[in-house]
């Protein structure tokens, strides 16, 4: 079949969840392969999982190698570009998944899902914005997509037309007849802004059109045509795990239901002070005491326990999607889930090679169960963004080039 989803079989999706500040390098390792892989206690919550997953090491990003800023200057995880470090140009580049977005994102009621847990920050650090720091999600090279961090909005989303609101064609004829009224009234310039204005409203239309379509005129039918879990409360919830839980659950939804097919979650942002007291054990914010411990015994210890849960959240969200069935074989077989984070030892700020999981057969085009390692490769096979030009090949979209890289990585397949 063809990706544009003509055929009879499920589409392929693609989701991405970022972490940031690192990992504790001592624990974070795989060896073997298949289900008898063993892994470091940072991947422990993976355990399950190992036939479903490759653990990639090596692969990193040269312009965040080369930036003089530790932190910010590494947040182009998913676009692989330069960080503009002058305080008066916020550039990152347009990141892979909205690539796809503005691609292949028409195909669904909501070209992509953006979700974090952390709202933006507009402070500054080092005198550079933190909008760096709260985006792995960019629609151009210089403005972030539009997180979103209340589950029950997200929710609206995608029951809705895509943009919250129920399908309500009325609304829509009244805009457009009064926008007609007014066209003979104005003039020429204003005209060719009232005619943009149509052509939204016609957009919106043919979003509530394919939201309300059948999905059988493609062919095939998502196994969930309306949602299996209520509707969030409207407040941000106060408790980090169950905010994390129903943003992936919510991932899960919005594929299930085929309201999109490219989501990313950011668990939390770049230089998070997220307090982590309700895991057992760990006093202090992600940043400033865990991360930078000093290598005392007892904050490594904690260091770990918020690395663990990091990877638990992806270890639920490859869970969750392995358990649905759907056509001949799983959501997750039909989706490539990744997760890393913009630096590698977090402590030290290495970005040298970043910490990457990849889960999901994305429908026998990867095969799970294996490690691949590009350490010792040479750095021009070593490149991130040949990842994200593989992970884009096979979402139906093919560059030339994208950020550093011109070549794929082979060995996914």
């Amino acid at each position: 079949g063809t990706a544009a989803g003509t055929a009879t079989k499920p589409p392929l999706r693609l989701g991405i969840v970022y972490f940031s500040n690192g990992v504790e390098p001592i624990h974070w390792w795989a060896k073997g392969s298949g289900a008898s892989m063993e892994v470091g206690p940072a991947l422990a919550p993976m355990k399950p999982y190992t036939g479903d997953m490759v653990f990639i090491r090596g692969l990193f990003s040269q312009a965040a190698l080369q930036s003089s800023s530790p932190h910010l200057g590494r947040m182009n995880v998913l676009s692989g570009a330069e960080v503009s470090l002058d305080p008066s140009v916020i550039r990152v580049g347009t990141s892979m998944d909205q690539v796809l977005a503005q691609q292949i994102g028409g195909q669904t009621a909501i070209p992509s899902l953006v979700l974090g847990i952390e709202p933006n920050e507009l402070r500054l650090e080092d005198g550079l914005s933190m909008i760096y720091g709260s985006a792995i999600s960019w629609t151009t090279p210089t403005r972030p997509a539009t997180k979103e961090i209340y589950p029950a909005r997200a929710f609206d989303r995608l029951v809705g037309d895509g943009s919250g609101r129920p399908l309500d064609r009325s609304v829509l004829d009244e805009v457009r007849e009064d926008a007609a009224s007014l066209r003979p009234k104005v003039s020429r310039n204003d005209r060719l802004k009232l005619d943009e204005y149509f052509e939204s409203i016609r957009d919106i239309e043919l979003r509530i059109e394919r939201a309300g379509r059948e999905g059988t005129i493609e062919g095939w039918k998502s196994t969930l045509e309306t949602p299996d879990m209520p509707r969030p409360d409207d407040d941000l919830p106060q408790n980090v795990p169950a905010h994390m839980k129903l943003m992936l659950d919510l991932v899960v939804l919005a594929f299930q239901m085929d309201r999109t097919r490219i989501a990313t979650l950011m668990l939390n942002n770049d230089l998070s002070q997220m307090n982590f007291k309700f895991l057992e054990g760990v006093q202090g914010a992600l940043h400033l005491d865990l991360t930078h411990n000093g290598r005392a015994a007892d904050k490594e210890a904690m260091y770990l326990k918020t690395n663990q849960f990091h990877i638990e959240q992806f270890a639920y969200l490859t869970g969750r999607m392995k358990q649905i069935q759907e056509g001949e074989g799983t959501l997750l077989d039909n989706s490539i889930l990744m997760c890393t984070s913009s630096l590698f030892d977090g402590d030290a700020h290495s970005a040298d090679q970043l910490p990457i999981l990849v889960t999901g057969r994305g429908q026998g085009t990867i095969r799970t169960g294996r490690i691949l390692d590009y350490l010792d490769a040479g750095d021009d096979h070593r490149k991130v963004c040949s990842l994200h030009l593989s992970l884009m090949d096979r979402m139906g979209v093919s560059l030339r080039q994208f950020g550093d890289a011109t070549t794929r990585l082979e060995e996914l397949g």
